[in-house]
């Protein structure tokens, strides 16, 4: 049976799919789409996890988008105007849009398209990167993320760092005694701080953020032992960018580049809203898929926050901009 926009995508919510624990979102979506004449396809990307690919016939048009969420898993609920929930727009209203939209170009008789829901997106795109290697001889991709339905002509990438500093455990009576990694670490993290970054004429700023501290044992205890992860949005590629960064640590601290995503510049299509978005995508590790275009319901600044939404009426028109994408891409 075939679910409603609204009733699929919050069937969808109320699967749990942190990024790590895909199983049962792949699973439902394998049989669904399945149920409605779809050939499906696994493709596992590592124990109970794995990619889902869907198509009639052999697609020139792929819509794609990703299965996991960030944590915590936030389950479903509606009033007149939201939905709400973990994945509400990122992004599992957009895949049950791209669902709908895909439904509604076969009953026009185009049936060359294909759908790809992806693992892994919320760290290290490692299901994208595995989807890339899938010879699929599609010629566009439209890759959906919550850009307030509009066309994304370029996003910003991405550059996860982890930074560790060593010291000497001692009792905190007599730091004299001890070396503080924290304290090591908060003079390295206050240089960062201070680095001039790049600056794009289209992209903006480069964004910085300290996202995760951690380190020591105790109070009382000098800790020997520290770590930070920053995130860097990338304007432009990370070779300068990691360059000033050690330049500036200076052997005070281990740098470890954790992951790397370029920042990309898409095509716009005639009549459709244009936006820059500051996020990272899939879409750079998607090469080997055709033409990309990025494009989704909903607002990034409701993404990975406990009131997450997407409205009802963006969904429905997310629906018919696919359709009208897909059909002029097409023709």
């Amino acid at each position: 049976m075939r679910m409603d926009l609204f009733h699929l995508t919050r069937h969808l919510i109320d699967i749990e799919s942190v990024t790590g624990h895909e199983l049962a979102i792949g699973v439902f979506l394998e049989a669904y789409l399945a149920e409605h004449g779809y050939r499906v396809r696994r493709q596992e990307v590592q124990l109970d996890r794995f990619n889902v690919y869907a198509f009639v016939q052999s697609p020139r048009l792929i819509f794609s988008t990703h299965l996991d969420t960030v944590p915590p898993f936030i389950a479903s609920h509606e009033d007149d105007v939201n939905i709400y929930g973990r994945g509400a727009c990122d992004a599992k209203g957009i895949i049950a849009a791209q669902i709908h939209a895909a439904a509604e170009l076969r009953q026009q008789g185009i049936e060359d398209i294909g759908l790809l829901f992806v693992v892994g997106e919320e760290g290290d795109s490692d299901g994208a990167k595995l989807a890339n290697q899938l010879e699929l001889g599609s010629a566009f991709l439209i890759n959906g993320e919550p850009t307030g339905n509009k066309l994304a002509i370029a996003s910003k990438g991405s550059m996860r760092v982890q930074i560790t500093t060593r010291g000497r455990a001692a009792h905190s009576a007599y730091p004299q005694m001890g070396e503080s990694a924290i304290e090591k670490l908060l003079d390295v993290l206050n240089d960062i701080r201070r680095m001039p970054l790049p600056r794009h004429d289209l992209l903006g700023e480069t964004n910085f953020n300290i996202g995760m501290i951690a380190g020591g044992i105790a109070p009382n205890v000098i800790a020997d032992e520290a770590h930070a992860w920053l995130m860097f949005r990338l304007v432009e590629d990370a070779a300068a960018l990691k360059a000033e960064l050690l330049a500036v640590v200076q052997g005070r601290a281990d740098v470890q580049i954790r992951s790397e995503t370029p920042p990309v510049f898409l095509r716009s299509a005639d009549e459709f809203e244009t936006c820059v978005v500051s996020f990272t995508t899939d879409v750079p590790w998607l090469t080997n898929l055709g033409q990309p275009y990025l494009l989704g319901p909903g607002s990034i600044l409701d993404a990975h926050t406990d009131h997450e939404k997407v409205s009802k009426q963006e969904l429905t028109e997310a629906v018919a901009l696919y359709v009208r994408l897909a059909k002029g891409l097409l023709q």
